[in-house]
């Protein structure tokens, strides 16, 4: 069976099995088979690539740390960020994970002037007038839970719209949510090499 890039809308679990009246994969997969499943996860409010799979050496190396295959988000944060903002989270910030302060790895944090070229969300993010946004690329080697959410208000600036954009060498370039792509095997080997 083939591993798929999928583009995770906002509000939809990473998750075949039903919960309730929340929207899942199956949504999405009506006929796929019952061994694949995401590699990783994307919470309910987040977006953006995930990977099906039912290559199970393909997601041992997405999710072992070891690996430390770079992930990319665009986040839309609350307010001008600043630049010692990103440097704080170039450098690594203090989160708290299950009550116990962690200290993320470095990143690449960099402001993105015009914003990403994405989708609209569905429902977009609530805007207040009186305050700006600004839109960040956030690139990490570790995935924590909610991680970019608990760094952005680390620094002062919460996370209104979370896009994971990029896995390694994969990304959701010019897809929109819902789409999915069918994974090369060049594309695998290129993740298994790392």
């Amino acid at each position: 069976m083939p591993s798929l890039i999928f583009y995770k809308p906002y509000e939809v679990l990473s998750q075949f099995s039903e919960s309730g009246t929340k929207k899942t994969l199956a949504h999405f997969f009506k006929n796929l088979s019952k061994d694949i499943y995401p590699v990783g996860r994307l919470d309910y409010d987040s977006e953006g690539l995930l990977i099906l799979s039912s290559d199970k050496q393909l997601s041992h190396q997405l999710t072992d740390p070891r690996f430390g295959h770079p992930r990319t988000y665009y986040v839309q944060v609350e307010a001008a960020i600043t630049a010692e903002a990103l440097k704080q989270l170039s450098d690594g910030v203090i989160i708290r994970i299950e009550g116990k302060e962690y200290r993320t790895k470095k990143a690449v944090a960099r402001l993105i002037d015009e914003g990403p070229e994405l989708p609209e969300r569905i429902p977009p993010i609530r805007i207040r007038k009186s305050v700006p946004t600004s839109w960040i690329s956030l690139q990490l080697t570790e995935g924590k839970n909610r991680q970019v959410r608990r760094m952005t208000a680390a620094v002062g600036f919460p996370t209104l719209r979370l896009v994971r954009f990029s896995i390694g060498e994969l990304n959701i370039q010019g897809m929109h949510p819902g789409d999915y792509a069918t994974l090369d095997d060049k594309q695998i080997q290129q993740i298994l090499r790392k």
